[in-house]
This record gives C-alpha cells, sequence and structure tokens, in this order.
C-alpha cells in the first residue's frame, strides 16, 4: 500500500480508501466486515462513511452503514487501527427523512452525536459536510443554477464555529468539503484563516475517466491551497469496468438495480469507456485498474474511495495501488479526453 499525509496534518491514510456505501442495502452486515477485514490486510488504514448511508437513501436504512463500521469496531477493537471519516447530509428532496435544518448548529449537533453513537466511538478522524446548503451544481448537473443561487443567507462563520466546538471538545480531529465548488471552497479557507477557525483540509469530489471537471478549477486550488481530494466514484458507479458495454450488464450491477444512478450512462460515455477499454488491453490493463490507477497517479489527490460489492470487485481495486501508468499511457489517456471530455457531468 502507498500512503499520504492528510493535509495540514501528520495524519498517514492509505492513497486507496474504503468507500462503504453499499453496506446495509446491497451488502449485509457480514459483507461490510468481511471488506474492513481484507482492507485492513491489504494496508488500507482510511475508510469513508456518511450519516445518509446506504444509498439510495431512504428512512428504513439510514445510519445502518455507520452502524455496520461500529459493530466491526465492537467485535474487532481495530478502532486505533482506522482513520474515520464521515459525513453530515445537506438539505434536499432526498434527505428530507434526515431531517430539514441544514448545517445549524442544532444539526450538526445532533448529527455528531448520532453518528458517534452509531460508529461506537467517541471521535470521527475527519467529519465532512456532504454537501453545500446552497445551491450548487452537483450530483450529475453540469451548470451553475444561477436562478436559485440567491435562496441562501451566508453561514461559512457559523458552521466552522460550531465545528470547532466539537474540535475542541475532541469529537472530531479535522474537518473536510464535499461537492463543494472553487468559490465555496476559498470562501471556508478564507473564513478559517481570518477568524482561526478549523481548516478544511479535503474535499471529497467526483473524479475519473469520465468526469474530470475538478481539473477546471478546483485542482488548482487543491495544490495551492493544499487541500487534498478525496475522489469518489473513480469507477463511474462501475461503468468504467465496462461490463455494461453492448447492453450488457449483471442483473444485480448497481445501476440495473437503481436506475437513478444513470450520470455515468450516456452514450457519450458509452463511446468514451470503449476508446478507454482500447487502451487498456492495448497495454495487458484491465479497465477498472487502469482507471483507479489514473486517479491514484494525480498530484492533488490525497486518496482514492473505491467500493464494491463483491470481493472479486474489492481485490482488484485494491490491487491498482500497484499499477504505474506510463507517460504513454496517460497521453492516450488525454488524447481520448481531449476528444470527448467530460461525457458524464
Amino acid at each position: 500500500m502507498k500512503y499520504s499525509k492528510l493535509p495540514e496534518t501528520n495524519i498517514e491514510v492509505s492513497k486507496i480508501c474504503l468507500g462503504t456505501m453499499t453496506w446495509g442495502q446491497q451488502n449485509t452486515e457480514a459483507e461490510g466486515h468481511e471488506q474492513m477485514d481484507y482492507a485492513l490486510e491489504q494496508g488500507v488504514n482510511f475508510f469513508d462513511v456518511a450519516e445518509l448511508y446506504p444509498v439510495p437513501a431512504k428512512l428504513e436504512t439510514y445510519g445502518r452503514t455507520e452502524e455496520i463500521i461500529g459493530t466491526w469496531f465492537k467485535k474487532t477493537g481495530n478502532r486505533d487501527k482506522i482513520i474515520l471519516a464521515s459525513k453530515i447530509a445537506g438539505t434536499g428532496a432526498y434527505t428530507e427523512h434526515v431531517r430539514t435544518t441544514g448545517f445549524s448548529k442544532e444539526a450538526i449537533t445532533e448529527a455528531i452525536h448520532n453518528s458517534l453513537k452509531r460508529l461506537q466511538t467517541d471521535y470521527i478522524d475527519l467529519y465532512q459536510l456532504h454537501w453545500p446548503e446552497r445551491p450548487v451544481n452537483c450530483f450529475g448537473v453540469r451548470d451553475y443554477p444561477y436562478q436559485v443561487a440567491s435562496q441562501w443567507e451566508d453561514n461559512f462563520a457559523e458552521i466552522l464555529e460550531t465545528l470547532d466546538g466539537f474540535v475542541k471538545q475532541g469529537k472530531i480531529r479535522h474537518v473536510g468539503l464535499s461537492n463543494e465548488t472553487p468559490w465555496g471552497t476559498m470562501r471556508y479557507l478564507e473564513e478559517a484563516k481570518t477568524k482561526k477557525l478549523p481548516r478544511m483540509i479535503t474535499i471529497q469530489n467526483a473524479y475519473s475517466l469520465l468526469h474530470r471537471i475538478f481539473e477546471t478549477g478546483l485542482s488548482e486550488v487543491a495544490l495551492r491551497e493544499n487541500i487534498g481530494l478525496l475522489a469518489f466514484s473513480p469507477m463511474a458507479f462501475g461503468v468504467l469496468s465496462g461490463k455494461y458495454l453492448n447492453g450488457k450488464a449483471p442483473k444485480d450491477a448497481r445501476i440495473n438495480q437503481f436506475p437513478v444512478y444513470n450520470r455515468y450512462s450516456s452514450p457519450e460515455s458509452s463511446k468514451a469507456v470503449a476508446e478507454y477499454l482500447k487502451i487498456a488491453q492495448k497495454n495487458g490493463l484491465s479497465l477498472a485498474q487502469m482507471s483507479l490507477a489514473f486517479v491514484n497517479q494525480m498530484p492533488f489527490v490525497t486518496s482514492n474511495i473505491i467500493g464494491a460489492t463483491k470481493m472479486i470487485q474489492l481485490k482488484e481495486n485494491i490491487d491498482s495501488i500497484n499499477i504505474e501508468l506510463s507517460d504513454e499511457i496517460i497521453a492516450e489517456i488525454n488524447a481520448v479526453h481531449s476528444k470527448m471530455p467530460n461525457p458524464a457531468a
């Protein structure tokens, strides 16, 4: 395994982070425990979860993934071996079963206390805002929604002040963002600097061969301001395995079970996947491992969040850390990207 430091800290995390959002719905508790056992054996010391998981989010499964991690901690006593990240859900139609109060002090307090209880721990290493309260373009939306952008009151300082209280109590160690924009990221950094509040050290955004929008503005922010990308959906919901090409896919594949997750399934994306598959096959690689190795090598990536429903997938994904793509392969990938940039929003 390879490791990097969480920015502005001495905490070393594995370059591969174990994603958990299928546990409690697509995966059973026992399967979640098996994945954690195997990942830790392979040197993965970084787990990412959220109060909202598993997904698709619904009332009857809310918080179940955190509970599965909590029972594993209790059974194994491995809490001190893991750097644990979790998130508070933002507002939205799909989270009304959680709360409707956004990132108010009361909401953050409730969310942290409930996550700690489910996780059976007294601290979370990295606590993230799952997506902004204000209207922004995320989750497959390409353009900024300026028509409704004014429907929000600036509360950056209030959020950081609330999080600061939990840092001082020792209930969270560090804070991060998710699904954030360049402007929002810089505002949080500026508020922290000028008011001596906790600094956002990571940003968890989508990043893959089909979705490199992070490079448009946020990659410069990440590199110049030392805020690390935790890349999610590096496999584009499994599309970058190639299993959906030509209309083929196992019945239990995620997109077949949950058609709402179709943001990487456009005809343009399929054309790009076919081109990337040719590059992988030409160089003796699986498309999955080439796709993950590409993300692993990016200089602004602190850790690559991989997820799997089957152990064979998990093993292949973790093994991607041992693959180093040559300059020639990167050039071939970039040539496809130039022809078909960001086919998935």
